[in-house]
């Protein structure tokens, strides 16, 4: 007994090792093909992470107290390092949380909102390959849609076009000015490569460019669509998976647009 209790800290600190190898796979196996996003992020982090966080918490504190105050006083500063790991992981879990409740629970954005720009059949088919989340109607009220079912209150009675002029009325529409539709379709091809969309392709018949966006965490994919219509520029995203974008299609939308207008000088 005497024996496991001076090599605590040390087991802590291989716990809470063990712990951050567990997030590193849940988080970055998906992204290269190793597990499922539902295995990573649902089951992993979602479901046993914070158990996991709490159980080598505890025995990480129990360590520390006890390397402390024993005499003589053992290496404390394992159990520190192997309670720090988990309280880490959980403030990076609260933040993700907290950044959720910030945003509105919609994965879909556009610049346009009576007539949002339409993804090819290409585009279309990949999402399909993918289980991926349907495209919604912009004038549907989200509690009428199966994802939102059962949201309740104001939000339920409101459509995502409601919803994005209320939360990302920064987004709009890009003008053309004295671009030409063959200027602006190179002004978005290198606008998305600029911002590191992938497998960018373009429409020259329906003026669209198309590109397809992929998180460092978890490889989660947008696509992402351009279009050059009445002289103007409409972008959308849309998440493939998940009920919430966090706001990152917002940002995203955003920050293509930026690099759009200054491709065209504006």
């Amino acid at each position: 007994m005497t024996n496991i209790l001076n090599n605590l800290p040390k087991y802590s600190l291989w716990a809470a090792l063990v712990l951050l190898a567990w997030f590193a796979v849940a988080i970055f196996g998906p992204k290269f093909g190793v597990i499922g996003w539902q295995t990573g992020f649902l089951t992993m982090v979602v479901g046993a992470g914070p158990i996991l966080m709490g159980v080598v918490a505890l025995i990480a504190l129990i360590a520390l107290l006890i390397a402390f105050f024993r005499k003589p006083r053992g290496p404390w500063w394992k159990a520190a390092l192997a309670l720090a790991i988990p309280l880490a992981l959980f403030a990076g879990l609260m933040a993700v949380r907290a950044q959720g409740s910030a945003v509105p629970p919609i994965h879909d954005v556009s610049t346009d909102l009576r007539n949002p720009p339409s993804f090819s059949a290409k585009t279309l088919a990949a999402r399909e390959e993918w289980g991926a989340n349907p495209i919604h109607d912009y004038g549907t009220p989200l509690g009428e849609l199966q994802m939102w079912s059962s949201m309740e209150g104001d939000l339920a009675a409101k459509n995502h076009a409601d919803i994005i002029a209320e939360s990302y009325s920064e987004l709009q529409p890009i003008v053309l000015g004295d671009a030409t539709r063959d200027e602006a379709l190179d002004a978005i091809v290198a606008a998305m490569g600029e911002i590191g969309l992938s497998d960018v392709h373009r429409s020259a018949e329906d003026g669209t460019v198309e590109g397809v966006a992929e998180t460092f965490a978890f490889g989660f994919r947008d696509d992402v669509v351009a279009r050059i219509d009445d002289g103007q520029i409409d972008i959308r995203s849309v998440s493939r998976v998940g009920l919430s974008d966090l706001g990152y299609n917002a940002a995203r939308v955003e920050e293509l647009a930026d690099a759009i207008e200054a491709r065209l000088g504006q």
